[in-house]
């Protein structure tokens, strides 16, 4: 691929992703704090593990995140049903409102956006979505 291409393709889906994340209920969240926000809501409640897996840092750093969210009032800690030793994280009413409310707004700031576009350009980006979500979890 040409470099600057390359180059202007990564710019914009940063700019995208920085423009889209100030898109949120909750001002005072860290990205990673509503990240994993997200991940309780969508995935239900998780053991740390699988928090610091799903999100790539180590579990030092997720039980910091972890936290405070708890101290937030956003998530809990309970024992595990299947296993005494393990504990898992879930997200609390507040917590799940502030998800709902973030993803409502993004969705809104993102649709008028895309209902701005001439339809062939709407049709190239469903074309690229299923590439760009390919890239993004690999």
């Amino acid at each position: 691929m040409d470099e600057a291409l390359n180059d202007d393709l990564r710019i914009a889906l940063m700019r995208l992703v920085r423009r889209m994340r100030l898109e949120r209920a909750d001002g005072d969240l860290s990205d990673g704090q509503l990240s994993v926000i997200f991940v309780l809501w969508k995935e239900g409640a998780q053991t740390l593990t699988s928090l610091s897996e799903h999100e790539r840092v180590t579990p030092p750093s997720m039980n910091r995140t972890v936290n405070a969210l708890v101290k937030a009032g956003l998530a809990t800690r309970h024992p595990s049903p299947d296993d005494g030793r393990k504990v898992v994280i879930e997200a609390t009413d507040a917590g799940l409102e502030i998800a709902r409310e973030t993803r409502r707004r993004r969705a809104a700031w993102f649709a008028q956006r895309l209902d701005s576009l001439p339809p062939e350009q709407r049709d190239a980006l469903i074309v690229a979505a299923p590439i760009l979500r390919e890239l993004a979890d690999s």
